[in-house]
């Protein structure tokens, strides 16, 4: 069976232009965190490890003697993060990171299940015991009708990305159907410099009539 390639058969969904686009994202599976507070601090890279030490955990399945129905190989999905404000963070006219609500998450295949989610958890626990993996989550997504684009450059800059989507609802006829939006994360920040980052950016959106 050919490797599947997120980046080759899902590229509606984590290749876009740099021109907004609407896509209906399908229900799909994931593993997630989530947290409070700065992204750039120690807490986030922490729920960061904790996702893909269970996503490699999985992937790696048939070399610990594991291979379950329905398995295939396929490349590990990206890092996702949905992002929110607290109450008090909302009442203010900037961005104050302190106040940032996430669920980071990565995607998972088809033939994940709840027994295998807990096989992953012993096997990250047990083997990795530096990571704490307690807080993460097997949870079953769908998004629904989206806009999104790919925004390239620095993350303080993606307003002017979050603009043009705007913008693109608006001569659509689309309105966002809430504040939050969803980040996916196509390139690593501590190896690429800010101007060159790739990251997908979506919201969910309802038609305005």
């Amino acid at each position: 069976m050919t490797k599947y390639e997120w980046k080759k058969q899902d590229k509606a969904l984590y290749i876009p232009g740099q021109k907004p686009v609407l896509i209906d994202v399908p229900e799909m599976q994931y593993f997630t965190i989530q947290g409070k507070g700065d992204p750039n601090g120690e807490v986030f890279k922490v729920h960061v490890e904790a996702l893909y030490a269970m996503s490699y955990a999985i992937r790696m399945m048939p070399k610990q003697g594991v291979t379950p129905e329905g398995y295939f190989e396929y490349t590990v999905f990206p890092l996702e993060g949905h992002w929110d404000l607290d109450e008090e963070g909302r009442k203010l006219d900037y961005l104050d990171k302190k106040h940032l609500v996430y669920t980071l998450m990565i995607r998972q295949p088809s033939f994940i299940t709840e027994e295998l989610f807990g096989w992953a958890l012993e096997q990250v626990q047990r083997k990795k015991k530096q990571i704490n993996v307690e807080a993460v989550r097997f949870e079953k997504i769908t998004e629904g009708p989206c806009v999104q684009a790919m925004h390239i450059g620095s993350y303080d800059n993606e307003p002017e990305t979050f603009a043009l989507m705007e913008q693109y609802c608006a001569e659509q006829q689309l309105r966002r159907a809430e504040k939050t939006h969803k980040e996916i994360y196509l390139s690593d920040a501590r190896k690429t410099v800010p101007e060159k980052l790739k990251t997908v950016l979506r919201f969910r959106v309802e038609r305005d009539i």
